[in-house]
C-alpha cells in the first residue's frame, strides 16, 4: 500500500532552507516505488533560479497556514538577531588537520539546513539556546585541501565540470570504508555515521556544495533521474565540498560537546581514510565544458 502524502503536488507551501522558512511550490511528490524511502518531494522557492529546485525530506516542509507564517517571521527575526550577537558563541575546536579549503557554493555559513524537526519540536529556538549552542569547526587537511583548490580552479576557471555519474560514487566510498573498519565493536557506531553523511550530502548537494558553473548540469541531471539520490551519481570531490560546510551544519544539532567530541572524532577517521586513498578517490574526472554549456550558465 502506497504511503499516505502530506503534502501534494502544485501545492503552496514553507520550506525549511537554512535556518529560515521560504515560501515555496511542491512540484512532485514521492512515487509509490519510494515507499520504504524516507519520503521527499520536488520543490520550487518560489523567486527563486529553477536551478535551486530540490527534492526535500518531509520534516523540511510545512503547510502553507497563518500560524506557519508567523513561525517564519519569528525565525526571520531571531536570525537577525543572531547575526548581531554571533560573537556570543561558544567555540568548539576539533582540529582534524591544518588550514581549511576554498569557500563552496554562494550561501552564507549560517544559512543552512537544521536537524529534521519532530511533531514535537515546534517551539523557536530562545535566546539561551543560541547562546549555548556549540560551534564546530571542521578542519580539513592540508592533501586534501589541494583537492578542494584544484577543484575549484578547474571548475570556476578553466570551465570544466565532474564527469557524471563518477566511477566511484559517495555511496561505494561510504560502503568501502565501512567494509575496511577493523574494530567490529565500532562497526554500527560507523555504519550510523556514514548514513548521516549520506544523508546530509543528498540534502545540501542542490543548495550548498554546487559552484554556480555546475547548476545547469546538476538540474540536467536531476531531471534525468528523478527521486534517486545525488550520492549514486556524484563521487569524491563534492564529498569533501561537504566537510567544508559540515561545521555550520552540525552546529544546528542538539548534540552536546562529549557527543560532538565523539562524532567528530569518526569525522576524522573518515578523512584520514580519504587523504590516505587520495590517488584512487580523486581521479580528477573533468571535461571541458561546451560552448553552449558556458551560455547556459552564465
Amino acid at each position: 500500500m502506497p504511503p499516505k502524502l502530506k503534502f501534494q503536488e502544485g501545492e503552496r507551501l514553507l520550506c525549511y532552507h537554512g535556518p529560515l522558512l521560504y515560501e515555496a511550490k511542491c512540484m512532485k511528490t514521492p512515487t509509490a516505488k519510494e515507499k520504504d524511502k524516507t519520503l521527499r518531494y520536488l520543490i520550487h522557492y518560489n523567486g527563486w533560479n529553477k536551478s535551486w529546485d530540490e527534492w526535500v525530506p518531509e520534516g523540511r516542509i510545512l503547510k502553507y497556514n497563518d500560524a506557519h507564517l508567523q513561525k517564519q517571521k519569528d525565525l526571520k527575526h531571531q536570525h537577525t538577531s543572531k547575526e548581531a550577537k554571533g560573537k556570543g558563541k561558544r567555540k568548539l575546536d576539533v582540529t582534524l588537520g591544518r588550514g581549511s579549503g576554498p569557500p563552496v557554493g554562494t550561501k552564507d555559513a549560517d544559512d543552512l539546513p537544521r536537524k529534521k524537526r519532530t511533531k514535537s519540536d515546534t517551539s523557536i529556538e530562545t535566546e539561551e539556546q543560541f547562546q549555548s549552542r556549540v560551534e564546530v569547526h571542521v578542519v580539513i587537511p592540508d592533501e586534501l585541501k589541494q583537492c578542494l583548490v584544484d577543484d575549484w580552479d578547474l571548475i570556476t576557471r578553466q570551465k570544466q565540470l565532474v564527469k557524471l555519474p563518477s566511477a566511484l560514487t559517495v555511496d561505494k566510498i561510504l560502503k568501502d570504508y565501512v567494509e575496511k573498519q577493523t574494530d567490529k565493536e565500532k562497526e554500527g557506531v560507523v555504519k550510523e555515521m556514514t548514513r548521516g553523511i549520506k544523508e546530509y550530502f543528498n540534502v545540501l548537494l542542490g543548495s550548498q556544495l554546487l559552484y554556480k558553473f555546475e547548476r545547469p548540469q546538476y538540474a540536467e541531471f536531476l531531471s534525468q533521474h528523478e527521486g534517486k539520490p545525488m550520492s549514486s551519481f556524484y563521487g569524491a570531490e563534492h564529498l569533501l565540498r561537504l566537510f567544508v560546510r559540515l561545521g555550520s551544519v552540525l552546529a544546528y544539532t542538539s548534540v552536546d560537546e562529549d557527543g560532538m567530541t565523539t562524532l567528530l572524532s569518526h569525522v576524522h577517521n573518515l578523512l584520514q581514510y580519504m587523504k590516505l586513498n587520495e590517488d584512487s578517490l580523486f581521479k580528477r574526472a573533468y571535461e571541458v565544458a561546451p560552448p553552449e554549456y558556458c551560455r547556459k550558465a552564465v
